[in-house]
């Protein structure tokens, strides 16, 4: 049984963007879509003693209906900006020190100039910090047709799945008909009742990119993901 998620891709996002990938066999992502304005795909919210902060990814100006794998970094230096933000938020937390160096190595050693490509690299560095089995995919790697519902049914046969597991805000628009004519199983993924971890600055909140997590329980972060209790994760 194979299983398959589809996601636009997604700049440092929230833990449960990772318990999705660690649930699936392979991780396809849609970048070939529209680009939306104050969304996650270039920016996220990271926790400081002044209250939660974003972290955006400056992007070069264009035509609105330019796509997310056509996003172009306005300033090459974003991302030592990021680091600086992260080191004085987190220097305090448990295990910074610890995971420090590894992180600083995935904001330093990032070098596209695209937005999709830039999600990529720290989608794949932080499943390795957290060790999450990843198979990512562009959904540029297959051929495909349709729109919607039709799009993602097609990719997911031409992946080979026979589960597609997605959010639960899908249900807007998602047509189940065609999974199941299809004989493909749609699950609905679960992103309710995570337990709490010690975070910084209260009061706390989930929904921070999963960087918290990892500065403030280092080894421990996967425990706080519901992958710990469903044997897929790598430790």
């Amino acid at each position: 049984m194979k299983r398959v998620a589809i996601v636009q891709s997604n700049y440092i996002p929230w833990k449960g963007y990772f318990d999705l990938i660690a649930h699936v066999d392979e991780f396809v992502l849609l970048d070939e879509v529209q680009y939306t304005d104050r969304d996650w795909r270039n920016r996220n919210r990271i926790k400081t003693a002044a209250g939660p902060r974003w972290l955006s990814i400056p992007l070069t100006h264009g035509p609105r209906s330019r796509l997310i794998n056509e996003m172009v970094i306005a300033d090459p230096n974003w991302n030592i900006m990021h680091w600086r933000a992260l080191t004085q938020a987190y220097r305090k937390a448990a295990y910074f020190d610890e995971f420090a160096p590894a992180l600083e190595a995935l904001y330093y050693g990032c070098r596209d100039d695209r937005l999709s490509g830039i999600n990529r690299h720290f989608l794949e560095g932080l499943c390795s910090v957290l060790g999450i089995r990843a198979d990512l995919r562009w959904s540029t790697d297959y051929v495909t047709t349709g729109s919607k519902t039709e799009r993602l049914v097609d990719l997911c046969q031409k992946a080979g799945a026979h589960e597609y597991i997605t959010g639960p805000t899908a249900r807007a628009y998602l047509d189940e008909s065609l999974f199941r004519r299809a004989g493909i199983e749609l699950r609905w993924f679960d992103y309710s009742s995570y337990p709490e971890y010690p975070q910084l600055h209260p009061p706390f909140d989930h929904r921070v990119s999963v960087l918290d997590l990892i500065f403030n329980t280092g080894p421990n972060a996967i425990e706080y993901l519901k992958i710990a209790t469903s044997g897929r994760a790598s430790r």
